[in-house]
C-alpha cells in the first residue's frame, strides 16, 4: 500500500509545532521531521480577550514558515488545527480568516472535548486493546483534558481550563510563587476537579492510567524517568509520591533556575510549577498512585483519524488540508472534527 507523507500543524497556547510522518492506513506512522517555534499566543491576549495584532502577525508568519517547511519536506497533506489560545480569542474568526487569506492554510479550531478524544485515540492505538479501560490525562498550556473508555472513542471526555500557562498567568504573581499562592491554588484546584473526578469514577476504574504531552513528560523526567534519548518505547512512569517530592523542590525555584534543570525547556520553565500542581491535584482527585507516559498525543490522534478515512489515494476527507499545489480546502468551523 502506498505510504503518504502527512504534516500536522498544531497551533497551541505555547508553540506552533509541525510533525511530519510517513504512513498509510493500518500502519505505524513513522516520524520524519518535527519543527516548532515558540509564540506563547495565550500571553498575546489583551484585557478584552482579543488576540493582539502583534500576536496575529507572529501567528501568520509562523504558519507561513511551517507551510513552506511542509512543502519542502514533501507533505501531500497538511492538516492544521488550533487549540485553546485561538479557540478562546474573542477575535478568533478574524484571525483565522487572516491566516487563510495570507497563507492559504485553513486552521481548524478544535473543541476541548475533541482534543481529549483525539488524544485518547492515539493512546488507545499505542497501547492496544489489552490495556483495557484507559484513563488518559493531558495538561496543555490552556486546558487539562481527561478521557476514559474501553473502546477507541472514550465513554467520557472532558476539557477544563486548568492549563499550566493559564494558571501561571492567573494564579501566580511572584517568581517563585509564594507559599500562600501555592496553598490557595492547590485548594482551588481541588474544587475545580471534584465534579470531573466524580463523573469519571462513574464510568468505572481504569485498568491503565496514561498521561501525554510535554508537561507530564517533563515531570516524569525530573522524577527519574528515562531521558528522551532512551527512545519512545522506554517505559516511563510518574508516581504521586515522586511528584509531591518534586513540587516541594521546584516550587522554591525561580523560572530562570528551573530552566537550568535537565529536561526543562526554557520556553516552558515558568509554567513548570503550575503544571506540577495541576498534575498532583488531578492524581489526588482520582486517587492515582502512578501513571505511564505515552509518547503519542493529540497530533498523532489527528493523523490516525485522517488515515482511518483514506487508503492513501487522492480522495476527499473531512480533514482540512493544504496541498503542495497551493490549493486549499474550505475553512473549518469551530468545533468541527475529523471523523
Amino acid at each position: 500500500m502506498h505510504a503518504v507523507r502527512l504534516g500536522v500543524l498544531d497551533v497551541g497556547s505555547n508553540t506552533v509545532h509541525l510533525l511530519v510522518v510517513d504512513a498509510h492506513r493500518g500502519a505505524h506512522p513513522t516520524p520524519m521531521s518535527s519543527e516548532k517555534s515558540v509564540l506563547r499566543l495565550a500571553e498575546q491576549l489583551d484585557a478584552e480577550g482579543q488576540l493582539s495584532k502583534a500576536g496575529a502577525d507572529r501567528l501568520v508568519r509562523a504558519v507561513a514558515a511551517t507551510k513552506a517547511s511542509a512543502a519542502r519536506l514533501g507533505c501531500e497533506d497538511l492538516m492544521a488545527f488550533a487549540t485553546s489560545a485561538v479557540r478562546e480569542a474573542g477575535n478568533s474568526a478574524e484571525v483565522l480568516e487572516r491566516v487563510r487569506a495570507e497563507t492559504g492554510v485553513d486552521l481548524k479550531v478544535l473543541s476541548g472535548e475533541d482534543e481529549a478524544r483525539y488524544t485518547f485515540l492515539a493512546v488507545r492505538r499505542w497501547y492496544g486493546w489489552s490495556a483495557g479501560r484507559l484513563l488518559c490525562l493531558d495538561i496543555g498550556g490552556g486546558s487539562l483534558e481527561l478521557a476514559s473508555g474501553v473502546d477507541e472513542e472514550p465513554d467520557e471526555a472532558f476539557s477544563v481550563p486548568l492549563g499550566a500557562g493559564r494558571l501561571t498567568r492567573t494564579r501566580f504573581r511572584h517568581d517563585p510563587p509564594t507559599r500562600q499562592e501555592i496553598n490557595e491554588t492547590t485548594e482551588w484546584l481541588d474544587d475545580q476537579l471534584a465534579p470531573v473526578a466524580k463523573k469519571l469514577r462513574r464510568v468505572g476504574s481504569p485498568d491503565r492510567v496514561v498521561a501525554t504531552s510535554k508537561t507530564f513528560r517533563t515531570l516524569a523526567r525530573l522524577t527519574g524517568a528515562a531521558p528522551s534519548s532512551a527512545g519512545p518505547r522506554a517505559r516511563r512512569v510518574l508516581t504521586h509520591a515522586g511528584l509531591r517530592q518534586l513540587i516541594g523542590f521546584v516550587s522554591r525555584m525561580s523560572a530562570a533556575d528551573l530552566a537550568e534543570l535537565e529536561g526543562v525547556s526554557a520556553s516552558r520553565a515558568h509554567q513548570l510549577v503550575a503544571g506540577a500542581l495541576v498534575a498532583e491535584a488531578t492524581m489526588r482527585a482520582l486517587s492515582l498512585g502512578e501513571l505511564e507516559i505515552c509518547p503519542w498525543a493529540l497530533r498523532e490522534g489527528v493523523i490516525l483519524r485522517r488515515l482511518d478515512h483514506t487508503d492513501g489515494a487522492d480522495q476527499d476527507t473531512p480533514a482540512t488540508r493544504t496541498r503542495r499545489s497551493g490549493d486549499t480546502g474550505r475553512t473549518g468551523r469551530h468545533g468541527a472534527r475529523w471523523s
